[in-house]
């Protein structure tokens, strides 16, 4: 599994300020000069193809926001999502980073195509952090929850079964009970699968800092209430049964299974084989939890390889040097980004 580091996007007060994801020192004269750090696509979908001849079989895009890619240089995250799809070997999966609502808002049409690619997860992370634009304009986030609800709403109903998840800030300056509970109400609508929920802290010279601020017993309990809402759902009841295909990545924190995820980017535990790490099977559904199902894999499936050439094994050299690999970004993208493969 590689985790792939694109360029990064602030949020500010009410802008936005992005920076390259990388191991040394922003480039500060271009950040200067545009609010956009995006790597460019060729650099990209050969780097993507190098990936695969060391056996990466999942591929995460990740940014503060990676919905604004390509603004700077004259394309879009549709644009490279679809190059990176034809480098993507049968087996291998992509997963793309969370994205701000404004952003996915303007490429929705095609983002729900790209999301029914069969090598690409229909997973989203779209955050609301609340449910009150009242709060939403004090948070100085650029979009009202109605934008957050097309959103959501658009890609449900034109990629079936995909995952959304998304963030929640309990207790920010000047929340409301009433803004409270239109949070609690939208949880309940929309029973997200995956919910990060966060009690709100100050941090010393923020603006946020110095407003007036809702008392820690209040937030505590309102944290409290969003979690056993969370908790009182069993996203995954109904699927109990179900033949679904997985692609196995790791092992569980516990070391009794392989973590495999399902084309929902679902966790699926399934037993640790070694001859499945790597690989895309089919699995018999046959218990569901909060967080994750149990899966046993079916016999007669046919299991997919993910990588072009052999999987490399576990100490052995790479013919692709790490010195070559910086050379590579560094003709194409003019700087070393921080890949961890």
């Amino acid at each position: 599994m590689a985790y792939f580091l694109l360029w990064g996007v602030e949020e500010g007060e009410g802008d936005c300020i992005a920076k390259r994801m990388e191991a040394g020192q922003t480039d500060k004269k271009r950040l200067r000069e545009t609010s956009l750090l995006s790597t460019i696509i060729k650099g990209f979908v050969n780097y993507l193809f190098l990936l695969f001849t060391e056996g990466v079989c999942e591929i995460w895009l990740t940014s503060e926001d990676t919905g604004a890619y390509g603004r700077d240089i004259g394309t879009d995250l549709p644009t490279l999502l679809w190059k990176l799809v034809e480098a993507i070997p049968e087996g291998a999966m992509l997963r793309l980073g969370m994205t701000n609502p404004p952003y996915i808002l303007e490429h929705l049409e095609e983002m729900a195509k790209i999301l029914n690619h069969p090598r690409v997860y229909a997973f989203l992370h779209i955050p609301v952090q609340s449910a009150s634009d009242s709060v939403l304009m004090d948070m100085k986030r650029e979009y009202c929850v109605a934008d957050f609800k097309q959103v959501v709403d658009f890609l449900k109903e034109k990629v079936p079964g995909i995952t959304i998840a998304t963030d929640i800030i309990c207790g920010f300056p000047g929340e409301t009970d009433e803004d409270f509970q239109e949070t609690m109400k939208l949880v309940e609508q929309y029973r997200f699968p995956s919910l990060f929920i966060n009690q709100f802290y100050p941090r010393p010279g923020t603006p946020a800092a110095k407003m007036h601020q809702v008392p820690a017993t209040v937030k505590k309990q309102r944290t409290k209430d969003l979690s056993q809402l969370f908790h009182s759902y069993n996203p995954y009841d109904h699927k109990v049964g179900e033949r679904q295909r997985v692609l196995v990545t790791e092992e569980s924190f516990d070391s009794n299974y392989y973590v495999a995820h399902n084309p929902f980017y679902e966790q699926v535990l399934v037993p640790k084989d070694p001859l499945l790490m790597g690989k895309m099977v089919e699995v018999n559904i046959f218990e569901a939890g909060k967080h994750y199902m149990k899966g046993r894999p079916v016999s007669d499936a046919r299991v997919y390889t993910a990588s072009i050439t052999r999987p490399l094994a576990k100490g052995e050299v790479s013919g692709l040097t790490e010195v070559s690999k910086r050379h590579f970004l560094l003709y194409y993208t003019g700087k070393t980004a921080a890949v961890q493969a």
